[in-house]
């Protein structure tokens, strides 16, 4: 059934000129952001490697404002065997590198030139550690971007084991040029 005998058929009166706009319209673009990333993906964005990669996934993407990611803690990452020998405890400065990488992922999708560029940390502020990582636990590493430049970023970082608050900080890092 072509769409005149449809408009007829319904009571529907159209002229020539609709007919043919409705027709020859071109079907809307829809731009689909992904909101999620797998490791392989993560590693197309970030320069870390293990055992200095300290988030896993992402499973929430909201671009220049929030980013949500994941870091399996497992009992063979090499801190542990030092940091405490029959207490094994994640250090704090690599929970908040957690933060930052995430933070990076996020700063570093908006940036087209980011294999010429690396983000390094300018500041660490309010850092407050609430609970002990061990292995087995999971990190939800949120992050919530409080100010936005092109060259820099400043962010709220919160990780959660098991619903819990575990560390919070906020971290600032900037963009600069990689040595030639």
């Amino acid at each position: 059934m072509s769409l005149r005998d449809l408009c007829v058929n319904s009571g529907l009166s159209m002229s020539e000129e609709e007919l043919i706009s409705v027709t020859t319209a071109e079907p809307e673009e829809r731009v689909v952001e992904k909101k999620t990333l797998d490791i392989t993906e993560i590693q197309a964005i970030l320069p870390h490697r293990y055992p200095f990669l300290l988030i896993d996934r992402v499973i929430e993407i909201e671009r220049k404002k929030r980013i949500v990611a994941i870091k399996n803690v497992t009992a063979n990452e090499p801190h542990f065997a030092g940091h405490f020998p029959g207490y094994p405890i994640m250090p704090g400065v690599l929970i908040v590198e957690a933060i930052a990488q995430a933070g990076g992922a996020l700063l570093l999708t908006e940036i087209p030139d980011r294999e010429q560029k690396l983000m390094v940390f300018t500041g660490i502020e309010r850092a407050k550690f609430r609970k002990p990582v061990t292995p087995g636990d999971q990190l939800r590493v949120e992050v919530d971007v409080l100010a936005w430049r092109t060259t820099a970023v400043r962010m709220q970082g919160n990780v959660f084991v098991d619903g819990k608050l575990a560390c919070e900080a906020i971290v600032t890092c900037q963009l600069v040029s990689r040595p030639a």
